[in-house]
């Protein structure tokens, strides 16, 4: 396959081997799609707002209220419409696409619940433009979480990878070539009926009729070349030139392997199996609406017997030549038993914890040279910020930002009367952590999304971000204030430093692609990175919420330091856990980062 099929497409071989190849869709009809679909959001947000405008309510239990009310418009905008209309929104249906399995089938409510949790991440900035960029299959997180794909409505379906050779491809044998047949008329007929049906044998069977055919003609071409198939191929070709050429295109024999037979051929098949075909359309609607249980103990059978018929059908229609229109219609039906019998019920929730126990972590071990050098442009302009404000306090008003410079002149009033550096009403904290986590999420995913700029962008915004805390803690301490800033850091700030490292480690990743492909091009190697920083940018998100909200519950309150200690401790422990589970499991992985060549070699 060549490279670019290898980011636009996605095959699936039956086991009746035919191969169902879906064309993704790309982020142009997807733009489309999810603009006309946010345009019907918004107009469903915009009655919500109108009804919680008439109540005229300030509290902040309110507040949260409206938030959690316009998330679940939001989410279940897109769940109920992928999940229960076969995977596609009213979005979705104007531009010919739908969301499926990766195993080709379609997705059921559980897969459209999971695929759309993350939705409002993948709108953060770009965020979900450059995963779809960079991600071989086009998936945002969503996507990559639920084990979906987005691809266009009619999907191309040919037989199993065994592409007829040019007719350069072989070195005629001895004994071809001559303008009259080698073979008799019956002989012609079976091998031309073999040639014409090979491709939906199984291997096994194929390889037998090979071995065996090859055998009883081998004594017309004594000397022969290439292996038992792909001597038939090329005497074939070489026997229906030979007919051609001596008795014209209508000649003795020409029938069975020239063309112009196809046509009538075509016509039988379709007017003796239209009747049995629309029969299967019908029973794979009923399916598609009810999953198999829609079907009885004596039908289930049937079914299956049927959706086999259709895919042989398919084989003989491709074999000969068959006009778009018949062979569009039976590549649905194909496509529509594919989905019915061979899906995976109930896997979709392991899927997820797979994902984020075992793959996401493993990510962030894997790229650990890459979250090394976040970690040191953070720490080093941290450092160089809280020395240079020790140093040359007047500076303070040029590199941190007035809330924080308030919050310090507050500070020494704050500790003598034994408050924190923020006390948060306990009916606020909620609210706050949501807004904590949803800041820190852009913050995050900023250092990723700009490491598509050679990695510049990410070591500028993480440096930034050291700079700034390293600034802040300078200031505080030549107030002698700087135990009173990280009692309050102390719980929550593991994992919010974290997971700027490692956001930042991602976004390297993308930029060394950029620069540094190895073997491979600049595309295919900033696929292969992409894959594994879409896997750190989620467990960044994880420990981001988490983060969020120890800072607005715990943070935010009166809990005292040895309270605070202990949550940054369970923390820490949680977190190293975490990454040894990562250890464990490396296996999982399709890429390693860096390794551009060895992956190559995979696909």
């Amino acid at each position: 396959m060549t490279r670019s099929d290898y980011r636009q497409h996605l095959e699936l071989e039956t086991p009746e081997h035919v191969v169902v190849d879906y064309e993704l869709a790309g982020i142009g009809s997807r733009t489309l799609a999810a603009m006309a679909d946010w345009l019907i959001v918004g107009v469903l947000l915009f009655v919500a707002i109108l009804g919680f405008t008439a109540f005229r309510h300030t509290s902040i239990w309110f507040a949260v209220l409206m938030v959690v009310t316009f998330y679940a418009i939001i989410w279940g905008y897109f769940t109920f419409f992928e999940g229960l209309r076969q995977g596609q929104t009213p979005g979705k249906a104007w531009m010919g696409i739908r969301v499926i399995r990766e195993t080709g089938h379609g997705i059921g409510f559980a897969e459209a619940a999971a695929r759309n949790l993350l939705l409002p991440v993948d709108l953060f900035g770009v965020i979900g433009v450059v995963l779809i960029a960079v991600h071989p299959r086009a998936k945002r997180l969503g996507d990559l979480v639920a084990g979906t794909v987005v691809v266009r409505d009619h999907p191309v379906i040919e037989s199993v990878d065994r592409p007829a050779p040019p007719a350069t491809a072989m070195p005629r044998a001895a004994g071809m070539g001559e303008g009259t047949p080698n073979l008799t008329d019956e002989e012609f007929l079976l091998l031309s009926g073999f040639v014409e049906r090979e491709p939906s044998l199984p291997a096994a069977v194929s390889e037998r009729f090979a071995t065996s055919l090859a055998a009883r003609f081998a004594d017309r071409v004594p000397t022969r070349s290439g292996d038992d198939l792909g001597f038939l191929i090329e005497l074939h070709a070489d026997e229906q030139r030979r007919r051609e050429g001596r008795f014209g295109a209508r000649g003795p024999g020409a029938p069975a392997g020239g063309r112009v037979s196809s046509a009538p051929v075509v016509a039988k098949l379709v007017a003796r199996k239209s009747a049995r075909w629309d029969q299967f359309r019908a029973i794979a609607d009923r399916v598609s609406a009810g999953g198999l249980d829609a079907l009885t103990a004596q039908e289930l059978p049937d079914f299956a017997a049927r959706y086999r018929e259709v895919a042989a059908d398919l084989a003989r229609a491709r074999t000969y030549r068959a006009d778009p229109q018949t062979l569009a219609h039976l590549e649905r039906l194909v496509a529509a038993g594919h989905s019915a019998l061979y899906r995976n019920e109930g896997q979709t929730w392991r899927r997820i914890g797979t994902f984020l126990v075992a793959e996401c972590p493993a990510a962030i071990v894997a790229s650990w040279r890459y979250v090394a050098i976040s970690f040191l442009v953070f720490a080093l302009p941290a450092l160089g910020g809280y020395q240079l404000l020790r140093e040359r306090p007047a500076l303070a008003a040029e590199l941190i930002p007035d809330n924080m410079l308030e919050r310090a002149e507050a500070g020494a009033a704050r500790e003598a009367h034994h408050q924190g550096y923020v006390t948060l009403p306990a009916s606020s904290r909620p609210f706050a952590a949501v807004a904590i986590a949803a800041n820190n999420i852009r913050v995050s995913l900023t250092c990723f999304a700009w490491g598509i700029a050679f990695g510049v962008g990410s070591l500028v915004a993480v440096g930034f971000n050291g700079l700034e805390l390293g600034a802040i803690s300078g200031y505080f301490a030549n107030m002698g204030l700087l135990g009173y800033l990280f009692t309050f850091i102390t719980g929550h700030g593991v994992l919010e430093l974290f997971s700027i490292w490692v956001a930042g480690g991602a976004g390297l990743m993308l930029g060394r692609a950029v620069i540094d492909p190895g073997d491979l091009s600049r595309s295919d190697a900033l696929v292969i990175a992409g894959r594994m920083a879409m896997r750190m940018i989620a467990a960044v998100i994880m420990m981001l919420l988490s983060a969020g909200t120890i800072e607005g519950m715990i943070s935010g309150g009166a809990s005292s330091l040895a309270v605070r200690l202990y949550i940054m401790a369970g923390s820490a422990l949680l977190l190293l856990a975490y990454l040894l589970n990562g250890v464990r499991h490396l296996g999982v992985l399709t890429a390693t980062p860096g390794v551009y060549a060895r992956d190559a070699a995979r696909r």
